[in-house]
């Protein structure tokens, strides 16, 4: 069982993942939910990676479960869900899914397409 995840037993609104014992995984499922996380990151110039993914995408669904476990061993990161057909407004400059941005500092700094679980982690921990 991951680290920091075996006492947990309730899960998240988000295809059944656990939830993190930290408060550094957020879901936005608005448009407005977005703009509010990304203001956050933006102004407190914090580091975080948002994850823009898709429901009918296989690769989004495969690679979200490490997403959220990284999330748990980098708990100064903030990691953001993002499902591109419930924020169409604030997603529509997204080409591929999955797409992985990072922020350093409330600025984007990176940005990566497509899945695997040792190249988000190796991004993750870069990032870190």
């Amino acid at each position: 069982m991951e680290k920091g995840l075996s006492s947990i037993t309730t899960t998240s609104s988000k295809e059944g993942l656990p939830l993190t014992p930290h408060s550094n995984f957020k879901t936005a499922s608005t448009d407005d939910d977005l703009a509010h996380i990304l203001f956050n990151i933006k102004s407190s110039k914090t580091s975080a990676v948002i994850n823009y993914g898709a429901s009918w995408c296989r690769v989004c669904s495969e690679i979200l479960p490490a997403f959220h476990r990284l999330s748990n061993n980098f708990p100064k990161l903030s990691f953001v869900y993002v499902d591109i057909d419930e924020c169409p407004e604030t997603t529509q400059h997204i080409r591929y899914t999955p797409t992985f941005q990072f922020f350093r500092d409330g600025e984007k700094v990176d940005e990566m397409y497509g899945a695997g679980e040792e190249r988000l982690r190796d991004r993750v921990w870069l990032h870190s």
